[in-house]
């Protein structure tokens, strides 16, 4: 036991884990939690605290996608892309990685609980990705930058095709994971995989990105309180930054809020009390697929129980679940962390991509 323990803490803390990403990924969990069990604010105010549990309305599940992009960019290489037939086969483990996640996304629909499931755009979003893979941070970054302002503008276009008045639209719309669109979202991914490519453990790196993480998310928010270009209904649904709202102001500002998180992590992960004091945050954040859906199932068993209904949103969160759900995933989390190791999904997706050949996880 103690030989466990003592291997499972050096995995959990040792050099071949990024603290910072766990961190981030813990927040980002918990944020998605919140969003999911609370009722929050309609809007952020800095003077008013009790508008504060808004800063979660669609930023969680931005920093989950940026998160994304740079465990795709740490597993096909970090600073220095893989090649040949090393990056075809994480590449390929990328492929499987997402079509499980895909499945799993499906079953969690089937469970009947009232929230968007991420885990089919997850899925898109991985396959995505892939081709730009091979690029330098520079080029990666460029490209997530030039997404991030035109595809919001492509957005509402997209919004209006005729397939959303088809009989089988919600189904479309959950399978896909359209309420975090990918072809906005893309750029989320693509910025993560571009700090990644940087070299995210970098101090230089996490400083630029902090400044940039902040000097984006300010621009965004501000420039979201000066009246849109015009009155017509287009310019306003592209400018805005409201929460899932695919505007280029949300893309611009939530997109920098996200960085600027990571690089908090990053650089509050280097002190080492800080380090050991975040560690439940930090072994949720190892597990984040086991976390998200071990939230969701309970979340159904519990209403199901409870209330005979998985679907009863404001019943369920009458039961004020969010503090008793948060601190058991805390709980469960660390002791799984130190007592046995990775997270049963995560072990479930590493063992079963293993046969297709060796690479890098986190």
């Amino acid at each position: 036991m103690k030989d466990r323990l003592r291997l499972n803490w050096q995995r959990l803390n040792g050099p071949a884990r990024i603290a910072g990403v766990d961190l981030a990924r813990g927040l980002a969990v918990v944020g998605m939690f919140a969003a999911h069990l609370l009722l929050t604010a309609d809007s952020f105010v800095w003077a008013e605290p009790s508008t504060w549990t808004a800063v979660v309305d669609g930023r969680s599940s931005i920093l989950f996608a940026t998160l994304a992009g740079v465990s795709i960019g740490l597993v096909t290489g970090g600073r220095s892309p893989l090649t040949g037939s090393t990056m075809a086969v994480a590449r390929f483990k990328l492929v499987l990685r997402a079509l499980m996640l895909l499945v799993l996304g499906i079953l969690l629909i089937l469970a009947g609980v009232p929230v968007y499931v991420i885990l089919p755009a997850y899925a898109i979003l991985f396959l995505l990705a892939l081709p730009f893979t091979r690029l330098r941070a520079g080029t990666v970054l460029w490209i997530a930058a030039g997404l991030a302002v035109v595809m919001p503008f492509v957005q509402p276009a997209l919004e209006a095709l005729p397939i959303w008045d088809a009989p089988f639209r919600d189904e479309l719309d959950a399978m896909i994971g359209w309420h975090y669109p990918f072809t906005v979202w893309i750029a989320f991914v693509l910025a993560g995989l571009g700090v990644a490519r940087a070299g995210v453990t970098r101090l230089a790196v996490q400083l630029r990105m902090l400044v940039v993480g902040v000097v984006l998310a300010i621009v965004g928010y501000e420039l979201a309180e000066l009246p849109s270009p015009s009155n017509d209904p287009y310019w306003d649904a592209v400018w805005t930054a409201d929460p899932h709202s695919s505007g280029v102001l949300e893309a611009i500002g939530s997109g920098g809020f996200a960085i600027a998180v990571l690089a908090a992590c990053l650089l509050l992960s280097r002190v080492g009390v800080l380090r050991m004091l975040t560690l439940p945050l930090r072994a949720t954040g190892a597990m984040p697929l086991t976390a998200y859906t071990a939230q969701l199932l309970v979340w159904a068993v519990v209403a199901l129980i409870v209330l005979g209904d998985t679907t009863d949103y404001f019943g369920f969160i009458a039961l004020e679940p969010f503090w008793p759900m948060t601190i058991g995933t805390f709980i469960a989390c660390t002791a799984w962390a130190l007592l046995i190791g990775r997270g049963p999904l995560e072990r479930l997706l590493e063992r079963a991509t293993r046969p297709v050949g060796s690479s890098t996880t986190h």
